[in-house]
């Protein structure tokens, strides 16, 4: 089951152009996106009412509406069938794809999947990664993992795998000893990890002065339902002030494609302390970027999806993991989701 009535993103504005049919599978769902003559972006089911054949497969007209390879059929942003080519060019009631809502905000593109009514005051807040002074920004990327979203969602709230998975990248042997809190919402989740005295890793590297010297650093994860999260990563000066330190603000966007393959999207905000050295700003940006990159695809995910591929192939018996005390996030996460599915599927 997916929780439908909530925002997921689909993909980055800069992914959507504006003369081009863009398809997404959301949810197990084929979705083809556009863009109308305004420019606004719109969602339609990828399947012509007619014969079924996808949309995405046709062409994109000027007018901003769609036509079906097939027969020709022209669909606008709505879904509604606009003209039909073939005999006295009625065109019957059904046929029209359905449409889904969509909004457009600092550089995402979000689609609202289930049956009630959109809500916008459910949308993530992610205006950090908007450009604006003292700060740093990433790429915009996006990568496909073969697993299915609650691995990764648990893998993001147990950061404690800093410490071996990402040694020497995000992480060392001395970041394992760390002070860990959780704090709860209604639709949200934070854990905290607080880790003082220890030595930087390469993440901070690029930007502080000396390579490995001794930093207080924390990594804070937050969740929101269904699959946004945020991370609040710093380092200071031992005993320092954390607004004078470097702090970095990650976007984790999670959309499931199927049961077993998740949409990553991920981007972060390097907010600069008052005193960084502007002259090295040029190579930063393209270092926090490549870092990223390299963590969640060369490190992630192949552990991820080898988790996935164990699941697939195990046994039932054998699919109850033992759980230490750094699980105490993705313990809670789960209990959160199960709770939101019951509540939305036994209306």
């Amino acid at each position: 089951m997916y929780l439908r009535n909530a925002w997921y993103m689909a993909m980055w504005a800069h992914d959507l152009p504006t003369n081009a049919l863009t398809a997404r599978t959301l949810l197990g769902e084929p979705l083809v996106f556009l863009r109308d003559e305004r420019g606004v972006a719109q969602a339609l089911q990828d399947r012509c009412p007619h014969r079924l054949v996808p949309l995405s497969l046709g062409t994109y007209l000027p007018s901003g509406r769609v036509r079906c390879i097939y027969h020709g059929l022209e669909f606008d942003g709505s879904g509604a069938c606009v003209h039909n080519p073939h005999g006295n060019g009625r065109i019957p009631p059904a046929a029209r794809a359905r449409s889904y809502p969509v909004i457009e905000r600092h550089g995402q593109i979000w689609v609202w999947m289930g049956e009630k009514e959109s809500d916008p005051a459910r949308l993530p807040d992610y205006h950090f990664l908007e450009a604006g002074e003292g700060k740093l920004l990433s790429v915009q990327d996006h990568l496909i993992m073969d697993a299915g979203i609650d691995l990764i969602v648990e893998n993001l709230l147990d950061l404690s795998h800093v410490s071996f998975l990402h040694e020497g990248l995000l992480g060392s042997s001395a970041t394992v000893a760390a002070d860990i809190m959780l704090e709860q919402g209604e639709r949200e989740l934070t854990v905290r990890r607080w880790m003082p005295g220890v030595p930087s890793p390469e993440l901070f590297d690029i930007v502080l002065p000396r390579k490995g010297e001794l930093i207080d650093m924390w990594f804070d994860m937050r969740w929101q339902a269904p699959g946004a999260l945020t991370n609040d990563v710093g380092a200071t000066s031992p005993g320092g002030d954390r607004q004078r330190g470097y702090r970095i603000q990650g976007a984790h966007i999670l959309t499931p494609q199927t049961a077993t393959s998740t949409h990553y999207h991920f981007a972060a905000a390097l907010h600069l302390p008052p005193d960084h050295d502007h002259t090295r700003n040029a190579a930063i940006g393209p270092e926090l970027s490549r870092i990223r990159r390299y963590a969640f695809e060369a490190q992630d995910a192949p552990i991820i999806q080898a988790q996935q591929r164990t699941i697939l192939n195990a046994a039932p018996e054998v699919l109850t993991p033992i759980l230490l005390d750094i699980d105490a996030g993705p313990v809670r996460y789960r209990r959160m989701m199960a709770a939101l599915l019951t509540e939305e599927h036994s209306v």
